[in-house]
Protein backbone atom coordinates (compact mmCIF):
# COMPACT_ATOMS: atom_id res chain seq x y z
CA UNK A 1 0.00 0.00 0.00
CA UNK A 2 2.65 2.31 1.05
CA UNK A 3 4.33 1.52 -2.25
CA UNK A 4 0.83 2.72 -3.85
CA UNK A 5 1.14 6.19 -2.43
CA UNK A 6 4.60 6.80 -2.87
CA UNK A 7 6.11 9.32 -5.45
CA UNK A 8 5.74 7.77 -8.70
CA UNK A 9 9.67 7.70 -10.50
CA UNK A 10 9.23 7.97 -14.30
CA UNK A 11 10.89 4.89 -14.93
CA UNK A 12 8.47 2.49 -13.51
CA UNK A 13 5.37 3.63 -13.11
CA UNK A 14 2.54 1.73 -12.63
CA UNK A 15 -1.56 1.80 -13.10
CA UNK A 16 -2.31 2.68 -9.16
CA UNK A 17 0.90 4.85 -8.53
CA UNK A 18 -0.37 7.51 -11.43
CA UNK A 19 -4.15 6.66 -10.22
CA UNK A 20 -4.12 7.50 -6.80
CA UNK A 21 -1.49 10.08 -6.60
CA UNK A 22 -3.48 11.92 -4.41
CA UNK A 23 -4.96 9.20 -2.12
CA UNK A 24 -3.83 7.81 0.99
CA UNK A 25 -5.51 4.77 1.93
CA UNK A 26 -7.28 4.19 5.62
CA UNK A 27 -4.09 3.07 7.95
CA UNK A 28 -3.70 -0.94 8.92
CA UNK A 29 -3.93 0.78 12.57
CA UNK A 30 -7.81 0.68 12.04
CA UNK A 31 -8.26 -3.12 11.48
CA UNK A 32 -7.03 -5.63 13.78
CA UNK A 33 -4.66 -8.35 12.81
CA UNK A 34 -5.59 -12.84 13.91
CA UNK A 35 -7.12 -13.28 17.20
CA UNK A 36 -7.12 -16.99 18.95
CA UNK A 37 -4.85 -20.05 18.40
CA UNK A 38 -7.18 -23.03 16.58
CA UNK A 39 -7.67 -26.01 19.28
CA UNK A 40 -6.70 -29.08 17.25
CA UNK A 41 -6.83 -31.84 19.80
CA UNK A 42 -4.43 -34.55 19.69
CA UNK A 43 -3.44 -34.70 15.98
CA UNK A 44 -1.40 -38.54 16.45
CA UNK A 45 -4.25 -39.80 17.90
CA UNK A 46 -6.63 -38.69 15.21
CA UNK A 47 -4.92 -39.34 12.69
CA UNK A 48 -4.28 -43.41 14.27
CA UNK A 49 -8.12 -43.57 14.59
CA UNK A 50 -7.97 -42.41 11.01
CA UNK A 51 -6.03 -45.35 9.72
CA UNK A 52 -7.57 -47.59 12.15
CA UNK A 53 -11.40 -46.91 11.11
CA UNK A 54 -10.19 -47.14 7.32
CA UNK A 55 -8.32 -50.43 7.93
CA UNK A 56 -11.48 -52.07 10.09
CA UNK A 57 -13.41 -51.60 6.07
CA UNK A 58 -10.12 -53.23 4.35
CA UNK A 59 -8.71 -50.15 3.18
CA UNK A 60 -5.11 -49.77 3.90
CA UNK A 61 -3.48 -46.03 4.30
CA UNK A 62 -0.32 -44.35 5.01
CA UNK A 63 -0.73 -40.97 6.68
CA UNK A 64 1.22 -37.95 5.25
CA UNK A 65 1.13 -34.52 6.43
CA UNK A 66 -1.02 -32.40 8.38
CA UNK A 67 -2.18 -29.10 7.58
CA UNK A 68 -3.90 -27.06 10.57
CA UNK A 69 -5.55 -24.14 9.44
CA UNK A 70 -7.87 -21.67 10.73
CA UNK A 71 -11.21 -23.62 11.70
CA UNK A 72 -9.73 -27.25 10.34
CA UNK A 73 -7.27 -28.97 10.23
CA UNK A 74 -6.49 -31.68 7.10
CA UNK A 75 -5.00 -35.12 7.68
CA UNK A 76 -3.63 -36.05 4.44
CA UNK A 77 -3.48 -39.54 3.75
CA UNK A 78 -2.21 -41.87 0.94
CA UNK A 79 -4.21 -44.76 -0.16
CA UNK A 80 -2.54 -48.37 -1.07
CA UNK A 81 -2.52 -49.17 -5.11
CA UNK A 82 -5.89 -50.36 -6.18
CA UNK A 83 -8.56 -48.69 -3.47
CA UNK A 84 -11.08 -46.77 -5.11
CA UNK A 85 -11.31 -43.01 -3.46
CA UNK A 86 -14.90 -43.65 -3.42
CA UNK A 87 -14.83 -46.00 -0.70
CA UNK A 88 -12.88 -43.64 1.46
CA UNK A 89 -15.95 -41.12 0.65
CA UNK A 90 -18.42 -43.78 1.18
CA UNK A 91 -16.92 -44.41 4.79
CA UNK A 92 -17.72 -40.27 5.91
CA UNK A 93 -19.94 -40.91 8.10
CA UNK A 94 -18.17 -43.76 10.36
CA UNK A 95 -14.79 -41.64 10.19
CA UNK A 96 -17.12 -38.54 11.96
CA UNK A 97 -18.45 -41.09 14.65
CA UNK A 98 -14.62 -42.72 15.23
CA UNK A 99 -13.31 -39.14 15.63
CA UNK A 100 -16.41 -37.80 17.15
CA UNK A 101 -16.49 -34.59 14.92
CA UNK A 102 -19.16 -33.00 12.68
CA UNK A 103 -19.12 -32.29 10.02
CA UNK A 104 -16.01 -33.44 8.08
CA UNK A 105 -15.34 -33.22 4.85
CA UNK A 106 -13.54 -35.54 2.60
CA UNK A 107 -11.29 -34.13 -0.37
CA UNK A 108 -10.45 -36.96 -3.11
CA UNK A 109 -7.88 -36.43 -4.10
CA UNK A 110 -6.62 -33.11 -3.12
CA UNK A 111 -5.97 -30.80 -6.24
CA UNK A 112 -2.33 -31.35 -7.20
CA UNK A 113 -1.48 -34.09 -5.53
CA UNK A 114 -1.96 -37.86 -5.37
CA UNK A 115 -3.18 -37.84 -1.49
CA UNK A 116 -7.12 -37.76 -0.32
CA UNK A 117 -7.73 -34.82 2.49
CA UNK A 118 -9.77 -35.31 5.42
CA UNK A 119 -10.75 -31.96 7.29
CA UNK A 120 -11.93 -32.09 10.53
CA UNK A 121 -13.16 -29.13 12.42
CA UNK A 122 -11.28 -27.07 15.03
CA UNK A 123 -12.55 -27.09 18.76
CA UNK A 124 -11.56 -23.38 18.76
CA UNK A 125 -11.22 -21.16 15.64
CA UNK A 126 -8.62 -18.89 14.46
CA UNK A 127 -10.00 -15.01 13.75
CA UNK A 128 -8.46 -14.01 10.32
CA UNK A 129 -8.14 -10.74 10.76
CA UNK A 130 -8.12 -8.24 7.49
CA UNK A 131 -4.85 -6.75 9.09
CA UNK A 132 -3.14 -9.87 8.38
CA UNK A 133 -4.05 -9.95 4.68
CA UNK A 134 -3.29 -6.24 3.83
CA UNK A 135 -0.22 -6.42 5.53
CA UNK A 136 1.18 -9.50 3.47
CA UNK A 137 4.06 -8.96 0.67
CA UNK A 138 1.75 -10.41 -1.87
CA UNK A 139 -1.40 -7.99 -1.12
CA UNK A 140 1.16 -4.78 -0.33
CA UNK A 141 3.17 -5.04 -3.70
CA UNK A 142 0.56 -5.66 -6.21
CA UNK A 143 -0.06 -4.08 -8.94
CA UNK A 144 -3.53 -5.33 -9.61
CA UNK A 145 -6.20 -2.44 -8.29
CA UNK A 146 -8.58 -5.01 -8.38
CA UNK A 147 -6.94 -7.46 -5.89
CA UNK A 148 -9.35 -8.43 -3.01
CA UNK A 149 -8.62 -10.38 -0.13
CA UNK A 150 -10.51 -13.86 0.70
CA UNK A 151 -8.97 -15.34 3.74
CA UNK A 152 -6.82 -17.86 4.91
CA UNK A 153 -7.13 -21.72 3.65
CA UNK A 154 -6.75 -24.94 5.38
CA UNK A 155 -2.90 -25.10 5.32
CA UNK A 156 -2.28 -21.62 6.05
CA UNK A 157 -1.66 -20.36 2.65
CA UNK A 158 -3.61 -16.71 2.54
CA UNK A 159 -6.02 -16.45 -0.31
CA UNK A 160 -6.26 -13.15 -3.17
CA UNK A 161 -8.26 -13.02 -6.08
CA UNK A 162 -7.88 -10.43 -8.98
CA UNK A 163 -11.72 -9.21 -9.25
CA UNK A 164 -10.59 -7.82 -12.97
CA UNK A 165 -10.01 -11.42 -14.18
CA UNK A 166 -13.02 -13.10 -11.81
CA UNK A 167 -15.20 -10.66 -13.58
CA UNK A 168 -18.35 -11.35 -11.58
CA UNK A 169 -18.62 -13.11 -8.00
CA UNK A 170 -21.68 -14.59 -7.06
CA UNK A 171 -21.86 -15.08 -2.30
CA UNK A 172 -24.57 -17.55 -1.48
CA UNK A 173 -24.92 -18.92 1.81
CA UNK A 174 -27.54 -19.84 4.89
CA UNK A 175 -28.28 -17.15 7.00
CA UNK A 176 -25.74 -16.21 9.71
CA UNK A 177 -23.45 -18.20 7.42
CA UNK A 178 -21.22 -14.91 6.68
CA UNK A 179 -22.32 -13.34 3.83
CA UNK A 180 -21.88 -9.59 4.91
CA UNK A 181 -18.59 -10.11 6.78
CA UNK A 182 -17.51 -11.26 3.15
CA UNK A 183 -18.80 -8.33 1.41
CA UNK A 184 -17.24 -6.14 3.88
CA UNK A 185 -13.53 -7.59 3.11
CA UNK A 186 -14.09 -7.32 -0.67
CA UNK A 187 -15.38 -3.93 -0.23
CA UNK A 188 -12.72 -2.73 2.47
CA UNK A 189 -9.81 -4.41 -0.16
CA UNK A 190 -10.59 -2.34 -2.60
CA UNK A 191 -10.91 0.93 -0.17
CA UNK A 192 -7.31 -0.15 0.37
CA UNK A 193 -6.28 -0.22 -3.17
CA UNK A 194 -8.26 2.37 -5.03
CA UNK A 195 -9.19 6.13 -4.42
CA UNK A 196 -11.90 7.18 -5.54
CA UNK A 197 -10.72 9.33 -8.99
CA UNK A 198 -9.89 5.01 -10.13
CA UNK A 199 -13.03 3.11 -8.79
CA UNK A 200 -16.75 3.90 -7.83
CA UNK A 201 -19.44 1.90 -6.28
CA UNK A 202 -22.98 1.53 -6.92
CA UNK A 203 -23.94 -0.64 -3.30
CA UNK A 204 -27.78 -1.80 -3.38
CA UNK A 205 -28.94 -2.87 0.25
CA UNK A 206 -32.75 -3.82 0.37
CA UNK A 207 -31.85 -5.20 3.90
CA UNK A 208 -30.73 -1.51 4.84
CA UNK A 209 -28.20 -2.56 7.48
CA UNK A 210 -25.32 -3.36 6.09
CA UNK A 211 -23.83 -1.32 3.15
CA UNK A 212 -25.60 1.76 4.54
CA UNK A 213 -22.58 1.69 6.83
CA UNK A 214 -20.49 2.92 3.54
CA UNK A 215 -22.90 6.29 2.93
CA UNK A 216 -20.30 8.51 3.71
CA UNK A 217 -17.16 7.52 1.54
CA UNK A 218 -16.25 9.29 -1.21
CA UNK A 219 -16.36 6.56 -3.53
CA UNK A 220 -19.91 6.18 -3.87
CA UNK A 221 -21.81 7.36 -7.28
CA UNK A 222 -25.06 7.49 -5.31
CA UNK A 223 -25.79 6.73 -1.78
CA UNK A 224 -26.63 3.33 -0.89
CA UNK A 225 -29.66 2.11 -3.00
CA UNK A 226 -32.01 0.33 -0.62
CA UNK A 227 -35.19 0.33 -3.11
CA UNK A 228 -36.11 -2.26 -5.42
CA UNK A 229 -37.01 0.59 -8.66
CA UNK A 230 -33.68 2.37 -7.40
CA UNK A 231 -31.93 -0.24 -8.17
CA UNK A 232 -32.96 -1.96 -11.22
CA UNK A 233 -32.79 1.89 -12.57
CA UNK A 234 -28.90 1.80 -11.52
CA UNK A 235 -28.22 -1.04 -13.15
CA UNK A 236 -30.29 0.04 -16.36
CA UNK A 237 -27.64 3.38 -15.89
CA UNK A 238 -24.49 1.47 -15.63
CA UNK A 239 -25.46 -0.54 -18.86
CA UNK A 240 -25.76 2.70 -20.85
CA UNK A 241 -22.32 3.69 -19.24
CA UNK A 242 -20.77 0.18 -20.46
CA UNK A 243 -22.08 0.79 -24.26
CA UNK A 244 -20.59 4.47 -23.62
CA UNK A 245 -17.71 3.04 -22.58
CA UNK A 246 -17.18 0.48 -25.60
CA UNK A 247 -17.47 3.32 -27.83
CA UNK A 248 -14.64 5.04 -26.49
CA UNK A 249 -12.22 2.30 -26.42
CA UNK A 250 -13.58 1.60 -30.26
CA UNK A 251 -12.83 5.14 -30.94
CA UNK A 252 -9.00 4.76 -28.93
CA UNK A 253 -8.39 1.56 -30.58
CA UNK A 254 -7.72 -0.29 -27.42
CA UNK A 255 -9.35 -3.45 -26.05
CA UNK A 256 -9.78 -3.23 -22.48
CA UNK A 257 -9.55 -0.86 -19.86
CA UNK A 258 -6.27 -1.85 -18.26
CA UNK A 259 -4.93 -1.11 -22.07
CA UNK A 260 -6.53 2.08 -22.28
CA UNK A 261 -5.27 3.49 -18.69
CA UNK A 262 -1.66 2.52 -19.93
CA UNK A 263 -1.69 3.39 -23.08
CA UNK A 264 -4.32 6.34 -23.23
CA UNK A 265 -4.54 7.92 -19.86
CA UNK A 266 -1.35 7.30 -18.14
CA UNK A 267 1.07 9.05 -20.86
CA UNK A 268 -1.57 12.05 -20.74
CA UNK A 269 -1.37 12.23 -16.63
CA UNK A 270 2.62 12.11 -17.35
CA UNK A 271 2.55 14.90 -19.57
CA UNK A 272 0.42 17.40 -17.15
CA UNK A 273 3.39 15.92 -14.67
CA UNK A 274 3.95 18.55 -11.72
CA UNK A 275 0.68 20.95 -13.10
CA UNK A 276 -1.42 18.17 -11.50
CA UNK A 277 -4.59 20.74 -10.68
CA UNK A 278 -4.49 21.80 -13.95
CA UNK A 279 -6.35 20.11 -16.51
CA UNK A 280 -7.48 17.30 -13.99
CA UNK A 281 -9.77 18.86 -11.62
CA UNK A 282 -12.75 18.22 -13.17
CA UNK A 283 -13.33 15.03 -13.55
CA UNK A 284 -15.65 12.06 -13.05
CA UNK A 285 -19.61 14.50 -12.97
CA UNK A 286 -22.23 12.12 -13.64
CA UNK A 287 -25.10 13.09 -14.78
CA UNK A 288 -28.62 10.86 -14.78
CA UNK A 289 -29.17 8.23 -16.77
CA UNK A 290 -31.08 9.63 -19.90
CA UNK A 291 -29.38 12.97 -19.50
CA UNK A 292 -26.93 14.04 -22.66
CA UNK A 293 -24.49 16.08 -20.22
CA UNK A 294 -21.11 15.06 -18.93
CA UNK A 295 -20.73 11.67 -17.93
CA UNK A 296 -18.64 9.30 -15.28
CA UNK A 297 -14.90 10.71 -15.21
CA UNK A 298 -15.33 12.80 -18.15
CA UNK A 299 -12.75 16.05 -18.56
CA UNK A 300 -14.16 19.21 -19.55
CA UNK A 301 -11.08 20.18 -20.34
CA UNK A 302 -9.45 19.95 -23.87
CA UNK A 303 -7.38 17.54 -24.81
CA UNK A 304 -7.51 15.42 -21.81
CA UNK A 305 -8.59 11.83 -21.89
CA UNK A 306 -11.39 10.79 -19.12
CA UNK A 307 -9.68 8.82 -16.66
CA UNK A 308 -12.84 5.99 -16.82
CA UNK A 309 -12.94 5.03 -13.14
CA UNK A 310 -13.72 0.81 -12.09
CA UNK A 311 -17.21 0.47 -11.20
CA UNK A 312 -17.94 -1.83 -8.39
CA UNK A 313 -21.92 -3.10 -8.68
CA UNK A 314 -22.97 -4.46 -4.54
CA UNK A 315 -25.85 -6.12 -4.70
CA UNK A 316 -26.82 -7.36 -1.46
CA UNK A 317 -29.55 -9.35 -1.56
CA UNK A 318 -30.47 -10.60 -4.81
CA UNK A 319 -33.57 -12.93 -3.64
CA UNK A 320 -35.43 -9.10 -2.58
CA UNK A 321 -35.38 -7.64 -6.16
CA UNK A 322 -35.79 -10.78 -8.03
CA UNK A 323 -39.32 -11.43 -5.90
CA UNK A 324 -40.32 -7.80 -6.83
CA UNK A 325 -38.89 -7.86 -10.23
CA UNK A 326 -37.96 -11.43 -11.73
CA UNK A 327 -37.18 -10.31 -15.74
CA UNK A 328 -35.95 -7.28 -15.53
CA UNK A 329 -33.21 -7.88 -13.03
CA UNK A 330 -32.27 -11.08 -14.27
CA UNK A 331 -32.04 -9.20 -18.05
CA UNK A 332 -29.86 -6.35 -16.80
CA UNK A 333 -27.78 -8.67 -14.65
CA UNK A 334 -26.98 -10.92 -17.71
CA UNK A 335 -26.22 -8.09 -20.32
CA UNK A 336 -23.49 -6.43 -17.62
CA UNK A 337 -22.50 -9.77 -16.79
CA UNK A 338 -21.93 -10.93 -20.48
CA UNK A 339 -19.76 -7.84 -21.94
CA UNK A 340 -18.82 -4.94 -18.63
CA UNK A 341 -15.65 -6.69 -18.13
CA UNK A 342 -13.91 -5.18 -20.83
CA UNK A 343 -15.09 -1.88 -20.10
CA UNK A 344 -14.02 -2.37 -15.77
CA UNK A 345 -18.03 -2.74 -14.36
CA UNK A 346 -18.06 -5.47 -12.11
CA UNK A 347 -20.76 -7.55 -10.48
CA UNK A 348 -20.98 -8.61 -6.54
CA UNK A 349 -24.17 -10.46 -5.74
CA UNK A 350 -25.23 -11.82 -2.75
CA UNK A 351 -28.26 -14.28 -1.74
CA UNK A 352 -28.86 -16.17 1.20
CA UNK A 353 -31.92 -18.12 -0.35
CA UNK A 354 -29.49 -20.08 -3.27
CA UNK A 355 -32.71 -21.89 -4.90
CA UNK A 356 -32.80 -21.89 -8.89
CA UNK A 357 -35.60 -19.35 -8.67
CA UNK A 358 -33.33 -16.66 -7.58
CA UNK A 359 -29.89 -18.05 -8.86
CA UNK A 360 -30.96 -19.05 -12.57
CA UNK A 361 -29.03 -20.97 -15.14
CA UNK A 362 -28.56 -17.42 -16.76
CA UNK A 363 -27.27 -16.04 -14.32
CA UNK A 364 -24.80 -18.70 -13.07
CA UNK A 365 -23.89 -19.42 -16.42
CA UNK A 366 -22.63 -15.42 -17.01
CA UNK A 367 -20.93 -15.43 -13.00
CA UNK A 368 -17.96 -18.14 -13.30
CA UNK A 369 -16.69 -16.89 -9.65
CA UNK A 370 -18.86 -18.56 -6.71
CA UNK A 371 -18.16 -18.27 -3.08
CA UNK A 372 -20.76 -21.16 -1.36
CA UNK A 373 -20.60 -20.66 2.37
CA UNK A 374 -22.69 -23.38 4.90
CA UNK A 375 -25.74 -23.82 3.22
CA UNK A 376 -28.48 -25.94 4.70
CA UNK A 377 -28.68 -29.10 1.98
CA UNK A 378 -27.01 -30.66 -0.99
CA UNK A 379 -29.21 -29.14 -3.11
CA UNK A 380 -28.42 -25.49 -2.84
CA UNK A 381 -24.65 -26.49 -2.74
CA UNK A 382 -25.42 -28.00 -6.04
CA UNK A 383 -27.27 -24.86 -6.82
CA UNK A 384 -24.16 -22.14 -6.34
CA UNK A 385 -21.39 -24.41 -6.95
CA UNK A 386 -22.55 -27.52 -9.04
CA UNK A 387 -21.02 -29.56 -6.58
CA UNK A 388 -21.76 -30.94 -2.71
CA UNK A 389 -19.48 -29.43 -0.16
CA UNK A 390 -21.47 -26.39 0.97
CA UNK A 391 -23.45 -28.44 3.01
CA UNK A 392 -20.82 -29.59 5.71
CA UNK A 393 -19.10 -26.19 6.20
CA UNK A 394 -19.26 -24.61 9.76
CA UNK A 395 -20.33 -21.45 9.14
CA UNK A 396 -19.16 -17.60 10.69
CA UNK A 397 -17.08 -17.12 7.46
CA UNK A 398 -15.92 -20.92 6.18
CA UNK A 399 -16.46 -20.84 2.26
CA UNK A 400 -16.07 -22.64 -0.62
CA UNK A 401 -14.16 -20.79 -3.48
CA UNK A 402 -14.55 -21.85 -7.42
CA UNK A 403 -13.39 -19.75 -10.02
CA UNK A 404 -12.41 -19.87 -13.55
CA UNK A 405 -8.89 -20.59 -13.14
CA UNK A 406 -9.92 -23.18 -10.28
CA UNK A 407 -11.28 -26.96 -11.30
CA UNK A 408 -12.41 -27.86 -8.12
CA UNK A 409 -13.97 -25.74 -5.00
CA UNK A 410 -11.28 -24.40 -2.33
CA UNK A 411 -11.97 -24.10 1.37
CA UNK A 412 -11.27 -21.10 2.54
CA UNK A 413 -11.78 -19.39 6.15
CA UNK A 414 -12.87 -15.48 5.18
CA UNK A 415 -11.34 -12.74 7.44
CA UNK A 416 -13.21 -11.07 10.17
CA UNK A 417 -14.27 -7.49 9.93
CA UNK A 418 -16.34 -6.24 13.13
CA UNK A 419 -18.80 -3.27 12.75
CA UNK A 420 -16.38 -0.97 14.53
CA UNK A 421 -13.67 -1.70 11.89
CA UNK A 422 -15.67 -0.62 9.26
CA UNK A 423 -17.32 2.72 11.00
CA UNK A 424 -13.31 3.74 11.26
CA UNK A 425 -12.42 2.83 8.13
CA UNK A 426 -15.44 4.88 6.97
CA UNK A 427 -14.82 7.66 9.23
CA UNK A 428 -11.41 8.18 7.99
CA UNK A 429 -12.48 8.50 4.23
CA UNK A 430 -15.54 10.69 4.94
CA UNK A 431 -12.98 13.09 6.53
CA UNK A 432 -9.74 12.57 4.45
CA UNK A 433 -9.21 15.76 2.20
CA UNK A 434 -10.57 16.37 -0.63
CA UNK A 435 -8.48 18.37 -2.43
CA UNK A 436 -7.42 17.21 -5.94
CA UNK A 437 -10.08 14.38 -5.88
CA UNK A 438 -12.89 14.80 -8.66
CA UNK A 439 -15.86 16.57 -8.14
CA UNK A 440 -18.56 14.30 -8.40
CA UNK A 441 -22.55 14.72 -8.81
CA UNK A 442 -24.63 11.68 -7.71
CA UNK A 443 -26.37 9.76 -10.46
CA UNK A 444 -29.88 10.71 -10.58
CA UNK A 445 -32.00 7.69 -9.67
CA UNK A 446 -35.24 9.54 -8.64
CA UNK A 447 -36.41 9.90 -12.02
CA UNK A 448 -36.67 8.10 -15.43
CA UNK A 449 -38.22 4.78 -16.50
CA UNK A 450 -36.79 1.69 -16.49
CA UNK A 451 -37.24 1.84 -20.63
CA UNK A 452 -36.95 4.84 -22.86
CA UNK A 453 -36.33 2.02 -26.07
CA UNK A 454 -39.76 -0.01 -26.42
CA UNK A 455 -37.60 -3.03 -27.15
CA UNK A 456 -35.30 -2.48 -24.53
CA UNK A 457 -34.57 -5.64 -22.61
CA UNK A 458 -35.32 -3.97 -19.09
CA UNK A 459 -39.02 -3.30 -21.18
CA UNK A 460 -41.61 -4.93 -18.79
CA UNK A 461 -43.93 -4.03 -15.81
CA UNK A 462 -41.44 -2.02 -14.18
CA UNK A 463 -41.62 1.47 -16.75
CA UNK A 464 -45.20 1.46 -16.85
CA UNK A 465 -45.67 1.82 -12.84
CA UNK A 466 -43.45 4.70 -12.60
CA UNK A 467 -45.84 7.04 -15.53
CA UNK A 468 -48.37 7.02 -12.52
CA UNK A 469 -51.80 8.65 -13.23
CA UNK A 470 -50.76 10.28 -16.87
CA UNK A 471 -52.11 9.88 -19.78
CA UNK A 472 -49.40 7.20 -21.64
CA UNK A 473 -47.49 8.92 -24.00
CA UNK A 474 -48.08 5.55 -26.50
CA UNK A 475 -51.86 6.13 -25.69
CA UNK A 476 -52.30 8.33 -29.24
CA UNK A 477 -50.62 5.90 -30.80
CA UNK A 478 -52.48 2.76 -29.41
CA UNK A 479 -55.43 4.61 -30.99
CA UNK A 480 -55.14 4.37 -34.26
CA UNK A 481 -53.86 0.97 -34.08
CA UNK A 482 -56.77 -0.37 -32.85
CA UNK A 483 -59.03 1.98 -35.67
CA UNK A 484 -57.18 1.27 -37.87
CA UNK A 485 -57.03 -2.79 -37.85
CA UNK A 486 -60.82 -2.92 -36.52
CA UNK A 487 -59.84 -4.72 -33.20
CA UNK A 488 -58.68 -4.00 -29.94
CA UNK A 489 -56.24 -6.81 -27.65
CA UNK A 490 -53.75 -6.69 -25.11
CA UNK A 491 -51.28 -9.25 -27.14
CA UNK A 492 -51.87 -7.50 -30.14
CA UNK A 493 -50.83 -4.04 -28.65
CA UNK A 494 -48.08 -5.83 -27.26
CA UNK A 495 -46.64 -6.77 -30.57
CA UNK A 496 -47.21 -3.77 -32.17
CA UNK A 497 -46.15 -1.37 -30.19
CA UNK A 498 -43.14 -4.02 -28.30
CA UNK A 499 -44.63 -3.44 -25.08
CA UNK A 500 -44.64 -5.18 -22.01
CA UNK A 501 -47.97 -7.08 -21.06
CA UNK A 502 -48.46 -4.91 -18.27
CA UNK A 503 -48.18 -1.50 -20.13
CA UNK A 504 -50.53 -2.91 -23.19
CA UNK A 505 -53.39 -3.98 -20.33
CA UNK A 506 -53.25 -0.35 -19.08
CA UNK A 507 -53.88 1.48 -22.97
CA UNK A 508 -56.27 -1.47 -23.49
CA UNK A 509 -58.52 -0.43 -20.06
CA UNK A 510 -57.54 3.33 -21.29
CA UNK A 511 -59.01 3.03 -24.90
CA UNK A 512 -62.24 1.18 -23.01
CA UNK A 513 -63.11 4.05 -20.40
CA UNK A 514 -62.53 6.67 -23.24
CA UNK A 515 -65.37 4.88 -25.43
CA UNK A 516 -62.96 3.97 -28.18
CA UNK A 517 -63.61 0.24 -27.72
CA UNK A 518 -66.03 -1.86 -26.28
CA UNK A 519 -66.02 -4.37 -23.36
CA UNK A 520 -63.97 -7.71 -23.19
CA UNK A 521 -65.67 -10.78 -24.19
CA UNK A 522 -63.81 -13.69 -23.66
CA UNK A 523 -61.16 -14.72 -25.92
CA UNK A 524 -62.75 -12.50 -28.30
CA UNK A 525 -61.34 -9.33 -29.87
CA UNK A 526 -62.84 -6.48 -28.46
CA UNK A 527 -65.38 -4.36 -30.59
CA UNK A 528 -63.73 -0.82 -31.88
CA UNK A 529 -66.41 2.10 -31.91
CA UNK A 530 -64.68 4.63 -32.65
CA UNK A 531 -64.27 5.22 -36.14
CA UNK A 532 -61.59 7.02 -38.57
CA UNK A 533 -60.93 10.42 -38.61
CA UNK A 534 -63.12 10.64 -35.48
CA UNK A 535 -62.03 12.87 -32.76
CA UNK A 536 -60.83 11.54 -29.35
CA UNK A 537 -62.86 12.31 -26.25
Amino acid sequence: IKKEISPADESGISFNQVINTTYVPPPLSLLEGDRGKPGVGDIKANANIIKRTLGQYGITVEMDEVSIGPSVTRYALKPAEGVKLARIVGLQNELSYALAAHPIRIEAPIPGQSLVGIEVPNSTKTVVGLKTLFSSDEFQESHKPLLVALGRGVSGKLYYADLAKMPHVLIAGATGSGKSVTIHAVVNSLLYRNGPEAMRFIMIDPKRVELTLYNKIPHLLTPVITDAKKAILALKWAAKEMDRRYNILEAESVRDISSYHKNILEPALKLVGSGKGKGVGNKGRVLNANSQGPTLGADTDAGMPERMPYIVIILDELADIMQAYPRELESAIVRLAQMSRAVGIHLILSTQRPSVNVITGLIKANVPARVALQVSSQIDSRTILDASGAEKLLGAGDMLYISGELSKPTRIQSAFMSETEVKAVVKYLANMPTEGLPDTDEINLSSGSISNERDSIFSSSFDEEEAGNDDDDLYEDARLIVIEAGKASTSYLQRRLKVGYARAARLVDMLEERGVIGPGDGAKAREVLETPGSATE
